[in-house]
C-alpha cells in the first residue's frame, strides 16, 4: 500500500536522541528490572530503571509492529516477539482465545472496535486500572478510555480516536452542485432529508453515471453512532428506531441508483477512488463520497486514490456530513495471566499513553528507514503514514498546526485534517459499544443485501435477522420486528 508520509527532522532528531530513555519520573515504579523511573524525595529524576525481558504480542494489524520496533528501539534489551493473525472469518480472535492461559500465550493482544468491549467484558483481560492517571495526564479522549472499562475496571487503551467524515470530490461537486467550498456542500447534506436531494442531483448532473455513494456498508456506522441505546439493554435486543432509519436509507439509495452498489472493501469500491470503476457493460462510473474515519484517510482513501492511469490526489475535501460518527479503532490490553504483566503493561503504556510516541504515530516520524535503524530486518513496506489521530487532546492539540501545509493538506486541496478531527472527536459516544455488537451487526449483512437486491421483502429481511440473533444468543429477549411499510 503506497504511504504518504512527512517527516518532522527536529521530531526525529528529538526522538533519536531520547530513543534510550525510560518512562518519565514521577510514575510508579514496577519494581526488578522491569519497573519504570521514580522521583526522589527531593524532585529531581532517579536514573531510570532499564526494562529487559521477551515480550510476545500478537495482533491483527502490522500498525503494532511499528510501535513494537520502535519500544525496542527505547529499551534496547528488550525483545518484542511479533505475531501477525489475519481477521478472516474470525481467526483472529479464535487463535488467541485457545492460546490464552496455556504455555504458548501472547503477553498482549491488539483488540479491534468491532470485539473489544467483548473482550473488556470477559476475563480474558488483566486489570490496568493504575495507568489511568495518565489518561488524564494526556487528557485522552474520554470515550477511548470508556471502551477499555467496564464496571469500573479498565483493561485496554488505544493510541487512536477515530471521528468519522465525509469525503467528497471537489470537481464533481463543482460541475453538479455548482461549488466545491467545504461550507457550502455541508450545508447541502446537512442532514439526511438534504443529502437524498443532494444525490439525486448528483444523479442527474452525470446522466446515471455518477453516484453520490460506493455501498450502503460504509454508510451503516453514521447510523449506529446516533442511536439513543446500545444493542443490548437488561438483557434485552432494543432495535433503535435509527436502525430502521438505516435500512429505510439504504433502500432509498439502491432503488435510486445513489450508489454504485460495490461490495466494501471490493476491488470495484477502491476503483470509485481513483476513477477506475466500471458497471458490467464496461461503462465508466464516478463515487462523489465515502464515509470514512480518521484512519481512513491515510490507509484507505489515500492509497487508492491513484491507479496505473488515473490519480485523484487534490481532487477531495471533507466535512463532517449529515451525521457525526465513530468507526473503528484498535485497543491492546495484556492477558490475564501473562508471566511478564509488568513489562507488557509498560508496552500498553508506551503505545497508548506515551506523548513521545502518540506524536511520532501522527506526525509520519516512524520512517521505513527510523524502524530499519533499529532492525534491519524491518521489512521494506514496514513504515507508518502521517496523519492517524491520536487519543490524546494534549498531543493533538500540540501538533495539530503542523498539519496546516502537510501532504495531507495538500491532497485535500488546502485542508487541515487534523483540525477537523479535533472538532468531531469529543461528540463521540464510547458509552453505545458493547460486547455483542460484531455478532448482532454480522448476523444483519445478507438479509439486508438480500433485501436491497429486492430478493426477498423488509419483514423478512427483519424475521431472518431476528432469528440469527436469537441462534446466536438464547438468552436474549427479542423484541418484535419493526412495523414495516
Amino acid at each position: 500500500m503506497k504511504r504518504f508520509s512527512f517527516i518532522l527532522s527536529l521530531l526525529v532528531v528529538l526522538s533519536m536522541l531520547l530513543a534510550a530513555c525510560a518512562p518519565a519520573a514521577g510514575e510508579e515504579s514496577s519494581g526488578g528490572s522491569e519497573g519504570s523511573s521514580e522521583s526522589s524525595s527531593s524532585g529531581e529524576e532517579s536514573a531510570p530503571v532499564e526494562l529487559e525481558g521477551t515480550l510476545h504480542v500478537w495482533a491483527f494489524t502490522n500498525e503494532i509492529r511499528t510501535m513494537a520496533i520502535a519500544f525496542e528501539g527505547r529499551h534496547p534489551k528488550v525483545d518484542v516477539v511479533y505475531t501477525m493473525i489475519p481477521m478472516t472469518n474470525g481467526e483472529y480472535q479464535t487463535k488467541v482465545k485457545a492460546a490464552a492461559g496455556t504455555a504458548d500465550s501472547p503477553d498482549v493482544v491488539a483488540l479491534e472496535a468491532a470485539f473489544v468491549k467483548e473482550w473488556v467484558e470477559s476475563d480474558l483481560l488483566a486489570d490496568l486500572g493504575d495507568l489511568l492517571p495518565l489518561t488524564e495526564e494526556l487528557q485522552t479522549f474520554p470515550a477511548v478510555v470508556e471502551v477499555g472499562s467496564h464496571e469500573g475496571i479498565t483493561k485496554a487503551y488505544s493510541y487512536q480516536a477515530t471521528p468519522g467524515a465525509f469525503f467528497y470530490r471537489r470537481s464533481i461537486a463543482k460541475e453538479c452542485l455548482g461549488t466545491d467550498d467545504p461550507a457550502e456542500v455541508q450545508a447541502m447534506v446537512a442532514d439526511m432529508e438534504k443529502f437524498v436531494e443532494t444525490a439525486g442531483k448528483i444523479k442527474e448532473c452525470g446522466t446515471g453515471d455518477y453516484f453520490t455513494v460506493g455501498t450502503p456498508g460504509e454508510m451503516l456506522n453514521p447510523f449506529l453512532a446516533n442511536r439513543s441505546q446500545p444493542w443490548i439493554v437488561d438483557g434485552e435486543l432494543v432495535i433503535d428506531p435509527m436502525v430502521s432509519e438505516y435500512v429505510k436509507f439504504a433502500k432509498l439509495m439502491r432503488d435510486e441508483g445513489y450508489e454504485s452498489q460495490a461490495t466494501q472493501w471490493s476491488e470495484g469500491w477502491f476503483a470509485g477512488m481513483n476513477d477506475t470503476l466500471k458497471d458490467a457493460n464496461g461503462t465508466p462510473k464516478k463515487v462523489f463520497s465515502y464515509f470514512l474515519p480518521t484512519w481512513g484517510l491515510p490507509y484507505v482513501l489515500i492509497p487508492n486514490s491513484t491507479s496505473d492511469s488515473t490519480d485523484t490526489g487534490g481532487d477531495w475535501a471533507m466535512i463532517n456530513g449529515p451525521l457525526a460518527y465513530q468507526w473503528g479503532g484498535t485497543w491492546v490490553g495484556v492477558l490475564e495471566g501473562s508471566p511478564n504483566y509488568e513489562l507488557a503493561k509498560e508496552f500498553v503504556k508506551f503505545v497508548a499513553l506515551d506523548e513521545e510516541n502518540l506524536t511520532n504515530w501522527a506526525t509520519g516520524v516512524y520512517t521505513n528507514e527510523y524502524l530499519k535503524a533499529i532492525d534491519p530486518e524491518t521489512p521494506d513496506d514496514q513504515q507508518q503514514a502521517a496523519g492517524d489521530f491520536v487519543s490524546s487532546q494534549v498531543v493533538v492539540e500540540k501538533i495539530v498546526d503542523s498539519f496546516d501545509d502537510s501532504a495531507l493538506a495538500v491532497w485535500l486541496g488546502g485542508q487541515n485534517s487534523y483540525a477537523a478531527f479535533a472538532q468531531a472527536a469529543p461528540s463521540v459516544n464510547g458509552a453505545l459499544l458493547t460486547g455483542s455488537d460484531d455478532a448482532i451487526q454480522r448476523a444483519l449483512n445478507d438479509p439486508l443485501a438480500s433485501y436491497l437486491n429486492g430478493d426477498i421483502t423488509e419483514a423478512e429481511m427483519w424475521s431472518q435477522w431476528l432469528d440469527a440473533v436469537r441462534n446466536e444468543f438464547p438468552d436474549l429477549i427479542i423484541p418484535e420486528p419493526p412495523v414495516t411499510n
